[in-house]
């Protein structure tokens, strides 16, 4: 692993907004899963607005792994959208019509959104040691 991978790896895991939303959406799945104790709000709507943060930091840091750029490769608004717009398709639509589990809700995909805007804004930058970046 080349010096820019490990150090996109350090950069993604001291991002606030990635601890953040990897921290909220644990401590809910374990409240839920292990403690049977569900918050409303958060219940319905948080691991939603968590996921694209998440999601997309985790592809992010992947692709510098692969990439030439490395921490200085940023995701393309071409690729967040089609990213939001699968997600949004595979567990509001498909997934729902398929499987019991599964409920479609329309503020959802809001929530996706929300998260995949947070994400734009404040996660999809060159590391902080990159004078420049490189979209993919």
């Amino acid at each position: 692993m080349a010096y820019s991978s490990i150090t996109g790896v350090i950069d993604l895991f001291k991002n606030p907004i990635f601890i953040f939303a990897s921290i909220a959406f644990w401590v809910n799945q374990y409240l839920e899963k292990s403690l049977g104790i569900f918050i409303p709000f958060y219940h319905a709507y948080g691991d939603d607005l968590m996921a694209m943060p998440v999601v997309f930091g985790l592809c992010l840091q992947v692709m510098r792994w692969m990439h030439p750029a490395g921490s200085q490769l940023i995701v393309s608004r071409k690729q967040i959208i089609i990213g939001l717009a699968y997600f949004s398709v595979v567990f509001e639509i498909a997934l729902p019509l398929n499987s019991r589990t599964y409920t479609a809700d329309p503020l959802d995909v809001l929530c996706y959104g929300l998260g995949t805007l947070v994400f734009l804004k404040f996660m999809n930058k060159p590391a902080p040691q990159s004078k420049k970046s490189q979209v993919l």
